[in-house]
């Protein structure tokens, strides 16, 4: 079944796909301004701890289940589902990711074309053609839906060409791509005056700060948030998995990159924010909370880029294409979530099912551009803040209260027949079933409570 719908012909493959997956703007943006706002070094701490005791398990949860039903999310929740009603709750559930993974990618693929414009809005500068370069980093209607468009186009034409030479094709080679230019960004950076503070910041810990139930929290959003999980990406992925693998030290390693590049942007992030101060740019308000933390791609690192002259050009140039590539691996998962259930479900052709629901996505992006103070953060509150949290609740649930233990067990052997004799084992189906759901309404109530 698992060969007639496409695998990953290698551990290298599904690796980067699963890791480019869960390497997106969150983590080259969201973590180092989090982690700025929380304490810097405290909040890394908290962030590394949660994110092997939270992230970690729920990843585990959805590769399993992709893994043995060899299916979409709809299908595998009804395939682990003993009796018809937990068979109609799973089926809702997986509908319900699908539809929040559509509604995230309307609004990240708007996101993606302002890393693109102002990539190309570096290139413009370089070439002296002023004119175009104000206009690809104006805030316009004509500028957000052009390049929303090329990027929701990239994202139909990889995901068209299937799992191999389309989802791993692509995925290793934009991943170690993504890598190089991180480490080369960041080593420049430390070179310049005022990187120094930024990462002692990042560095030297207050213990006192990393008890902070604030602090906690946001790591526990964060950590759960940087691995993509809850809309049913990572099971669609684990579901192109061969048996013959081993499931806990592919999800081991998929956690460690995704960890490990989030941690190397805030190397980045955090001494070119005082690289900025240091060159008179302003980043914290007068309470010392960061100024714009949610725009701050947008505000104080060009910011930061005009100070350095034609250096700064370049710079600007390789930041916004490496958030350009973040971007792009994380949008072919999405994608690939309801293709996946139509081709499934509904007997469709992959390029038509691509076709018709990239068309659709773009087409709510678009009636988001047109309405976008009204819709904008409400469809992200809606997905990131209150959907995503219940539907990695629910897949826990399924995979620790509904499937029975047994098959879990058996699927596990698979790529391990002494599976049983794990530390895994003995730790995994237990915390699964009673931390990973706690923690994860933990996140939930902060998010309703504020």
């Amino acid at each position: 079944m698992a060969s007639s719908r496409g695998e990953f012909s290698s551990r290298f493959g599904f690796i980067m796909a699963a890791a480019g997956s869960a390497v997106g703007l969150g983590n080259i943006w969201g973590f180092p301004t989090q982690a700025a706002s929380n304490g810097g070094a405290a909040f890394l701490l908290v962030y590394l701890f949660l994110a092997f005791s939270l992230a970690y398990p729920a990843l585990m949860a959805e590769l399993i289940i992709g893994r043995h039903a060899h299916a979409n999310a709809v299908n595998a929740l009804r395939q682990i589902s003993p009796g018809p009603v937990s068979k109609r709750i799973g089926a809702t559930t997986g509908i319900a990711g699908f539809i929040v993974a559509s509604l995230i990618l309307s609004f990240y693929a708007i996101v993606a074309g302002w890393m693109m414009a102002h990539c190309l809005a570096s290139l413009a500068h370089l070439a002296g053609m002023e004119d175009l370069a104000s206009w690809l980093t104006e805030f316009s209607f004509s500028r957000n839906i052009v390049f929303m468009l090329i990027f929701m186009g990239l994202t139909i034409g990889i995901i068209s060409e299937g799992v191999q030479a389309g989802i791993e094709r692509w995925s290793s080679r934009l991943m170690p791509m993504l890598l190089i230019t991180l480490v080369v960004l960041t080593g420049y950076v430390f070179t310049l005056d005022g990187a120094s503070d930024g990462l002692r910041v990042y560095l030297l810990p207050d213990f006192e700060r990393a008890l902070s139930p604030k602090l906690i929290i946001s790591a526990l959003g964060a950590a759960f948030f940087s691995l993509s999980l809850g809309v049913g990406t990572m099971l669609i992925y684990g579901s192109y998995v061969s048996d013959k693998e081993n499931l806990p030290t592919l999800g081991g390693m998929v956690t460690l990159v995704d960890i490990s590049i989030a941690v190397l942007a805030g190397f980045l992030v955090l001494p070119a924010m005082y690289v900025a101060l240091h060159n008179g740019v302003e980043i914290f308000n007068e309470a010392g909370a960061l100024i714009s933390e949610d725009t701050l791609i947008f505000t104080v690192l060009p910011a930061l880029f005009d100070t350095m002259g034609v250096a700064g050009v370049v710079v600007s140039l390789t930041f916004f294409f490496l958030m350009s590539i973040a971007a792009l691996t994380s949008s072919i998962s999405m994608l690939e979530v309801p293709v996946a259930y139509t081709i499934e479900e509904h007997g469709v052709t992959r390029k038509k099912a691509v076709l018709i629901i990239g068309t659709l996505i773009a087409g709510v992006s678009t009636v988001i551009l047109l309405n976008f103070g009204q819709l904008f953060g409400l469809v992200i509150a809606v997905t990131t803040r209150y959907s995503q949290p219940l539907l990695g609740f629910m897949l826990c649930v399924y995979a620790g209260w509904i499937w029975h233990r047994d098959s879990l067990l058996q699927e596990l052997r698979k790529g391990n027949a002494g599976a049983e004799h794990s530390l895994f084992w003995k730790i995994w189906p237990g915390y699964v079933r009673v931390v990973c759901p706690l923690i994860i309404l933990a996140i939930f109530a902060q998010s309703l409570l504020g």
